[in-house]
């Protein structure tokens, strides 16, 4: 079916709420109602208290731990492995001389921890974007975790926490203000684990004086260049070493609780640089821990980083290429309202722009995979193995980025030839595992609504079964198009 959506389609109400903004309809939605008030629709989902976090009332949630408690159960299985490795390598000399079958009992194993914390997790994700109206909420944290990213390939202590951050740092603040976003992002021990700051010492500090060691620049780079000011923005290297100076101390207590509650955010006094130090021509005196956390509440409010997160939004809900005076009047937003979130998702849904402009970008793996989800319905079993399944082979698999700069957000990443042929197979197993197919035509209709291009209408009549049916609506444009 060719990639391209049909006039109608471009500029129907229902279609940009739920696909440029949300995350796709649900059976049981009604178009027609979206219809008559769509930016309503979208503006209402905005104003429901704590819509953004994951309840912890939820029987399902009941077993998610919060990340000082994940970290800890990480650390503590890594260290069953290391005794369970020395104790396989002790018996080894003797193992050598027994018979090997003898030899392959004698080896215990270790529960995967970290695995089952990821599972956990990511079950929680997929049903918070499962159940939501029409998801606009759920696609500003996908955005906000993919701008201050983790990897769980940093690591199993990522692995462990990458949910509990972005429920704790991401998602009590999508609706609030950027710089206390950015400051929970910054304390949390998962993202300076990911981007190093434990390895990082004031050189002048007692630490840096008795062991030798140094800054490590990792974190005072990507919150300069990734998090807030961007790219060209003015900054120079000094200005990252001289941040980097001021984030020293900034750490995750060790297993052995020397500095603190094992797994938490703590100072470590010892290894922060001394002295005054100087950030963008501004100088900050000396003053521990809130001398960086000064800078980052500076950092906030800068112009370039008002124009660097209007940007990223623009791009992300509006074009690969957005206009001008679009990112113009976000920036204005975000400065007016000193980063008010919420602020700066009600000027996106009201914005001329968002509503006329071309469906014209492809959805993200992650995007696509729950509005298939959702228009398929639930699915038994194996979840949420096959989902994730389905994102690891799409080219985006849960909180694991390919470096600090999180997922691409331009089409062109997404489009290929391979990438539309696995497309086509998770739309054929997921209109096969599907348990209750209505007719194919009739789920247009509740999924697009009577935008369908005629082209699409007829590729979906001539099929010849209800699952190739439901197969050719999730690969259709219509579907595709955000």
């Amino acid at each position: 079916m060719a990639q391209s959506v049909s006039d109608a389609a471009q500029t129907d109400p229902a279609l940009i709420a739920l696909n440029r903004f949300g995350l796709g309809a649900r059976r049981g939605d009604d178009l027609l109602k979206i219809v008559a008030d769509a930016r309503g629709y979208l503006k209402a989902e905005l104003e429901q208290q704590d819509i953004a976090l994951v309840s912890a009332g939820d029987s399902r949630n009941a077993g998610l731990l919060d990340s000082t408690a994940a970290i800890q159960a990480s650390m503590a299985a890594a260290a069953e492995r290391k005794a369970a490795r020395e104790a396989a390598s002790a018996m080894q000399p003797a193992a050598d001389t027994a018979d090997s079958s003898t030899d392959a009992k004698a080896k215990p194993a270790v529960p995967p921890v970290e695995a089952d914390i990821y599972r956990d997790e990511a079950q929680a994700r997929f049903d918070k974007a499962l159940n939501a109206g029409p998801g606009f909420v759920e696609r500003l944290v996908g955005f906000w975790s993919n701008h201050f990213c983790v990897s769980v390939a940093k690591g199993q202590i990522v692995r462990a926490s990458a949910g509990a951050f972005e429920r704790e740092a991401i998602r009590p603040f999508v609706l609030g203000r950027f710089a206390d976003m950015l400051l929970a992002v910054e304390h949390h021990p998962a993202m300076l684990f990911f981007l190093d700051n434990r390895q990082s010492i004031g050189p002048d500090s007692r630490a840096g004086r008795r062991r030798g060691r140094g800054l490590n620049e990792n974190l005072a780079r990507e919150i300069l260049e990734l998090h807030t000011l961007g790219v060209g923005s003015g900054y120079s290297q000094a200005d990252v070493t001289s941040f980097a100076g001021m984030l020293t101390g900034w750490t995750m207590a060790g297993r052995k609780g020397r500095l603190g509650e094992p797994g938490s955010f703590v100072f470590n006094a010892n290894a922060h640089q001394p002295g005054e130090a100087i950030l963008l021509g501004k100088t900050y005196p000396a003053g521990g821990i809130g001398q960086a956390e000064a800078a980052l509440n500076d950092i906030a409010q800068h112009p370039a980083t008002a124009r660097h997160i209007a940007g990223k939004l623009a791009r992300h809900f509006i074009a690969d290429d957005p206009p001008p005076q679009s990112v113009a009047h976000l920036a204005a937003v975000f400065t007016k309202t000193d980063g008010d979130l919420r602020a700066l998702a009600l000027a996106l849904v009201d914005m001329p722009e968002a509503w006329s402009m071309p469906l014209a970008k492809l959805r993200s793996p992650f995007d696509y995979v729950m509005a298939l989800r959702r228009a398929v319905g639930p699915s038994a079993g194996k979840e949420p193995q096959r989902t994730l399944g389905w994102l690891r082979a799409l080219g985006e698999p849960l909180w694991q980025p390919p470096g600090p700069n999180g997922f691409p957000d331009r089409s062109d990443s997404w489009i290929s030839a391979e990438g539309m042929k696995t497309r086509l197979d998770i739309a054929w197993q997921a209109a096969k595992q599907a348990s209750d197919i209505a007719n194919p035509d009739q789920l247009l209709d509740a999924l697009v609504g009577a935008s369908a291009s005629a082209e699409t209408r007829e590729a979906i009549a001539r099929a010849e079964s209800k699952q190739q049916g439901l197969a050719l609506l999730l690969m259709a444009p219509e579907f595709q198009r955000r």
